[in-house]
């Protein structure tokens, strides 16, 4: 425990003293009946048992000080010969509180001053004696010390471990949290950069003889710039952590979407069925991974290339299709770019998944797939 975590004393703390202290009081009596042997109780039997007690007080903001001060108070009772009691037991908390707040290393020094200090009050106290009995004794006061010495550390490493898991965690979803927002930029800046090359091509082509079709591509470049440039500009803001992220396009943005790709000329029908009920976070997946579908039919279709997009419900599902004419995937087979690998992270994210397939010279199909209702899987995290 750092200094800056150490707060005042605590209402428990006082609780917890005066308990033992009380605890001490009632049961060294009783103790001091069954140890004939041991010296009378006397007040400086009561005044030692309440110090030690007492001291965990201030256990918090100063740990070793109170070990300290409860390992003297026992030296001084044992080397009195007062019987052993309930102090014992005081000592141990003592012994356990401190273990569980400084580092190991000033445990350890702590731990074996305190025991060689007890093992020589003890074999003043007990030099008369016969020496199984000392030892006995002996043995019992270190095992009373180490035990709760061994829990403390026990206690602070299961913590200081299960803070480590809670900023591995963090970090990991901090990192999730870029890796989505790079996705997003991947998908605006990329699906709008398309729409813009197929714009300029469509415009250069009908430049010289067809002004009006020349400037409605201009129009269509600008409308898709200016929209990219707000996903960047968005995405960024919310990076620096300046502004809430704006919230995902969904089902009901795909036409206005689809529209802009086809005024580029690439000739994209869209069908989409009833799919109220759907989830924002689905929708938004979804939306993202016709974009990007579309983006790749737009880089890769060829010109002659065209789409279908469905989204249909059946029964506990959600799935949306996105097919195109193009010349397909290379004879090799289809090469998985940064494109796909986002459309599964993004689908896998909200408990769905993507197949992508296409014989060559036949186009491309993706198909995305979601569980509804009570089918879908528990814990599906907005992309």
């Amino acid at each position: 425990m750092t200094a800056h975590e150490r707060p005042g004393t605590r209402p428990g703390d006082v609780l917890l003293a005066v308990a033992l202290a009380l605890f001490a009081a009632a049961g060294t009596a009783g103790a001091g009946r069954d140890q004939p042997q041991a010296a009378p109780l006397d007040a400086w039997t009561y005044v030692l048992t309440t110090l030690a007690a007492a001291s965990l007080v201030l256990w918090r903001g100063r740990p070793l000080a109170v070990f300290a001060a409860t390992s003297a108070a026992v030296a001084v009772y044992l080397g009195l010969g007062y019987p052993y009691g309930p102090i014992m037991i005081t000592a141990a908390v003592a012994a356990g509180l401190l273990a569980a707040s400084v580092p190991l290393r000033t445990v350890a020094i702590a731990g074996v001053a305190d025991a060689v200090v007890l093992v020589a009050v003890l074999l003043v106290r007990d030099v008369v004696r016969a020496w199984p009995e000392a030892l006995a004794h002996v043995l019992g006061v270190l095992v009373w010390t180490a035990l709760p010495l061994a829990i403390g550390v026990a206690v602070r490493t299961r913590r200081e471990a299960a803070a480590r898991v809670r900023e591995e965690q963090a970090l990991r979803a901090v990192a999730d949290e870029r890796l989505r927002m790079a996705q997003e930029l991947h998908d605006v800046v990329g699906h709008g950069l398309a729409v813009i090359a197929m714009q300029a091509g469509a415009g250069l082509h009908v430049l010289a003889r067809d002004p009006a079709k020349a400037r409605a591509a201009l129009e269509a470049i600008r409308t898709a710039s200016r929209d990219a440039l707000d996903g960047l500009r968005a995405e960024v803001v919310a990076l620096r952590g300046g502004a809430p992220r704006a919230p995902l396009p969904g089902l009901a943005d795909l036409g206005p979407m689809v529209e802009r790709v086809r005024s580029g000329g690439l000739d994209v029908r869209l069908d989409v069925d009833e799919v109220d009920g759907v989830p924002d976070d689905v929708a938004g997946a979804a939306y993202r991974i016709v974009q990007e579908a579309l983006t790749n039919v737009l880089r890769h279709g060829g010109p002659s290339a065209g789409a279908l997009v469905r989204v249909r419900r059946a029964p506990g599902r959600l799935v949306v299709e996105v097919g195109d004419t193009g010349s397909g995937p290379p004879a090799d087979g289809l090469v998985e770019g940064s494109g796909i690998a986002g459309m599964r992270e993004r689908a896998a994210r909200t408990g769905g998944s993507v197949a992508v397939d296409g014989p060559p010279g036949t186009g491309v199909r993706v198909r995305a797939s979601w569980p509804l209702d009570d089918d879908r899987p528990d814990g599906a995290a907005a992309p």
